[in-house]
């Protein structure tokens, strides 16, 4: 079974490790430190439910719904989108976002609802877990064998996202200048609007 578990957790990092929305909201919120343990932690929490959903049968309720996943692509390339445009702007205010050497505070829910958008209105989570690992852990023969698979790739999201957002806040004092600031806002509003248009790409293929 321990097999299993490494080739959960093998693909669990191939897939989580490619710089995507969720990746970039970490290491940002880790750069401010600003509840970055908690954004780790609900990211973990999200991949949980959602590799659990696909090992154990979403991958079915994904196939047979193309309209939902259609719907999932232009809601989150609207929201990429405007979250894109807000790091974007920042980077071009220059240091109007700091006082005082300090990132501007968000409040908790702010986080949350931004977080939450960021990791379940991108079709990509879908396809990795509910496509990827749900064809693959899917067709283990037993209930106990997909138990240790989907516990390797839990384990990977877990120690990356917790990994990404401490190793971010140990750097925070060196990345929270005004010049650092506008590089990590350059580039998690590119990352933002590469992606969307990625999806917008892929949303019009599929009309």
């Amino acid at each position: 079974m321990l097999s299993l578990y490494f080739q959960g957790f093998a693909l669990g990092a191939a897939l989580i490790l490619p710089l995507g929305p969720q990746n970039a909201f970490v290491m940002n919120q880790g750069v401010k430190r600003q509840y970055h343990l908690m954004t780790a932690a609900l990211c973990s929490l999200s991949d949980i439910l959602l590799i659990c959903g696909g090992i154990f049968g979403g991958s079915a309720l994904l196939s047979q719904s193309p309209l939902l996943l259609m719907v999932i692509t232009w809601a989150g390339v609207a929201f990429l989108l405007w979250y894109g445009w807000g790091a974007l702007r920042s980077a071009f205010r220059g240091d109007a976002d700091l006082a005082d050497g300090e990132p501007l505070k968000q409040s908790r829910g702010r986080i949350i609802a931004t977080l939450l958008a960021v990791t379940w209105l991108n079709p990509h989570v879908y396809l990795d877990t509910f496509v990827v690992l749900g064809s693959l852990g899917g067709q283990l023969p037993t209930t106990t064998a997909r138990q240790w698979f989907a516990l390797g790739t839990i384990s990977a999201s877990i120690l990356w996202f917790f990994g990404l957002a401490l190793l971010a806040a140990w750097l925070s004092p060196r990345l929270r200048t005004a010049k650092a600031q506008r590089i990590i806002n350059l580039l998690v509003g590119a990352v933002m609007w590469f992606i969307a248009l990625q999806l917008a790409r892929q949303g019009i293929a599929g009309f």
